[in-house]
């Protein structure tokens, strides 16, 4: 027979609305700059990828997903530890990426998204031009 602590319960029911440092509520996420990309990772593990959205709103990124009960109706949980329903994240971007050419892929339960540096944000040359003839590069940035 299987032994619950009641008092433990309810410290677990409060993690999982609340979170903990070791383990948010929201979803955990690194993010990283590759190059003239910047790269999110979101753990997002037993979600069907079907309920997972993503939306932006000038240089707002909202995620959201939905982890269901695997649990059937009728069923007694004898213990419930993994947080489920509605989980939702909004990331405020920076003007220096191109959300119109943003990708995500999910795989073994980690959404990654890579946004693109804008073209405008990246560092360029500007041509002077010398007066007699000849020109010159310097460095925009």
């Amino acid at each position: 027979m299987l032994m619950l602590d009641p008092f433990r319960q309810l410290d677990r029911l409060a993690e999982q609305v609340l979170g903990t440092v070791a383990h948010p509520a929201a979803m955990p996420m690194d993010a990283w700059r590759d190059g003239d990309d910047y790269i999110f990772a979101l753990d997002l593990p037993g979600v069907d990828v079907s309920s997972i959205d993503l939306g932006v709103d000038r240089n707002v990124l909202t995620v959201s997903a939905e982890r269901k009960d695997p649990a059937g109706e009728g069923t007694e949980m004898v213990v419930s530890e993994r947080p489920r329903g509605v989980f939702s994240r909004q990331l405020i971007l920076g003007d220096a990426m191109d959300t119109e050419k943003m990708t995500a892929d999910y795989d073994a339960g980690v959404l990654t998204l890579r946004i693109p540096v804008a073209a405008q944000a990246k560092p360029r040359k500007i041509d002077i031009e010398v007066k007699g003839g000849q020109q010159r590069q310097i460095d925009a940035a």
